[in-house]
């Protein structure tokens, strides 16, 4: 009902958000973190905290996450938590014995100032961290970035506590997964596999948030990418970042690490963001496409061509991630559909950049990234002139309902429906799987709302 009175007219806003189309650094962090093997993240912060993060994810993925807390208390929220954290880092390889503790902090902790290397040294000190075990850590103050800002810094955080160089480079290309689900991970891996590419992704979180049910908890699952893993990504001969906002500070550490060059390109959602991975894995891994990839390309295509006249020119509006909202946009707008309305919690100008070259020819199209860029904004745009399709995560069911409109659930989080961490949206495959859905959406609706007269058996 709330909705109901959310205004068309639009008013300046320089110090206000409504429902921010972002979450907070930490909870980027700690997903990250779970796509290493045998990882354990740590929040050094409040119980409060780490609960919200654990919570959110564990509603995304319908899957238990783990993760500690240094449990400050009023005296740590004042004279720093460092003694909590020395504490927790020897409970944690008592009790959890796990092969990695990756800590990130929370606002609390980047208020008070505590000093993560030098706190993580005493623990070493003190010989608190067995050998063969490694404590990694990284800086995710809330109030400023979001959860792709958290995600990216425990990523590069990976390069800079594991990644070795040897004098003799592999035949091995890095995958720096952008913030995806694990079956879009997977399906990367698998296109990797059929052209026969030596490939290492980091972080990897295929088999650690869409593990078999086997009637036995195991606190670390079999997934995840290893500890000579990362450490051999500093042989690698090249790097491949999926996704610029998560991937990009992981590839310059590296290459200034380690020597190894990279090349940034879109998380390949939709045909064309495909095309450009394949052919750069193609490029530096020096290996064809086989055809049974273009066979998969054909059926997309196939699939777009036979149902056009249900796709031309409807508008939609999205919101989520830099990272995904570009290529899908880009996907959209190929469809011959026309994204009007996009926003992004996460600031930066190369989102800002590229929404302009890909809308250039929808006039009408807006778009916006940042702390103002929220859901409230969206709405008000929607309510000025509509649109005939939403795409985006669960906070956008509101708007749907109020608006009577189509809804596809895309990003994070997404905490009413099930099944986004086991069929994949990217490749040609995840394309065709996007497709679809926005074909049945749109079928559905008619259905739904038409006149009596007007239901049709063949659509």
């Amino acid at each position: 009902m709330l909705l109901k009175h959310t205004t068309d007219k639009e008013i300046d806003r320089k110090a206000l958000t409504i429902n921010p189309a972002k979450t907070c650094q930490p909870i980027g962090a700690m997903y990250a973190a779970l796509g290493i093997h045998g990882c354990l993240p740590h929040s050094h912060g409040s119980q409060g905290c780490c609960s919200y993060h654990r919570s959110t994810l564990t509603r995304h993925f319908k899957e238990p996450v783990v993760a500690a807390t240094s449990s400050f208390s009023e005296g740590s929220s004042v004279f720093g938590g460092s003694a909590n954290l020395v504490q927790a880092i020897e409970t944690m390889f008592t009790v959890y014995k796990p092969e990695v503790i990756a800590v990130h902090t929370t606002c609390l902790s980047e208020t008070i100032g505590d000093d993560l290397t030098q706190i993580v040294s005493k623990a070493n000190d003190d010989g608190l961290i067995p050998e063969g075990k490694f404590v990694i850590y990284c800086n995710t103050p809330s109030y400023v970035g979001t959860h792709i800002t958290g995600y990216s810094n425990q990523v590069a955080a990976m390069v800079k506590f594991f990644s070795t160089a040897t004098p003799k480079k592999k035949n091995v290309v890095n995958l720096v997964a952008g913030w995806m689900e694990p079956s879009d991970m997977r399906e990367i891996k698998r296109l990797a596999q059929v052209m026969e590419a030596r490939t290492i992704m980091f972080p990897d979180m295929t088999g650690v948030l869409d593990t078999p049910l086997n009637g036995k908890y195991h606190m670390y699952p079999d997934g995840g990418t290893t500890i000579p893993e990362l450490r051999a990504t500093g042989d690698s001969k090249f790097t491949i970042g999926l996704g610029q906002y998560c991937t990009e500070d992981a590839c310059i550490k590296l290459e200034n690490k380690c020597k190894v060059k990279f090349e940034v390109v879109d998380i390949p959602i939709g045909l064309k963001a495909t095309d450009r991975f394949l052919m750069s894995l193609s490029r530096h891994a020096n290996l064809p496409i086989p055809d049974s990839i273009t066979e998969e390309r054909g059926q997309l295509i196939d699939l777009i061509a036979d149902n056009a006249k249900y796709l031309y020119g409807k508008r939609v509006a999205l919101w989520g991630d830099p990272d995904t909202l570009i290529p899908l946009t880009e996907f959209l707008v190929s469809l011959d559909m026309k994204p009007v309305y996009i926003v992004s919690g996460t600031p930066g100008k190369p989102f800002d950049e590229r929404m302009s070259e890909i809308l250039k020819d929808i006039p009408e199209a807006k778009f916006m990234s940042g702390e103002r860029a929220d859901m409230f904004r969206l709405h008000q745009w929607i309510k000025q002139e509509g649109v005939d399709l939403l795409i985006g995560n669960t906070y956008g069911k509101y708007i749907a309902r109020d608006e009577d409109t189509p809804f596809i659930r895309f990003g994070f989080p997404i905490a009413d429906r099930s099944g986004h961490n086991y069929f994949p949206k990217t490749g040609y495959v995840g394309a065709t799987n996007l497709v679809i859905q926005i074909l049945n959406a749109f079928m559905d609706h008619q259905d739904r709302t038409c006149p009596e007269e007007k239901v049709e058996f063949q659509m």
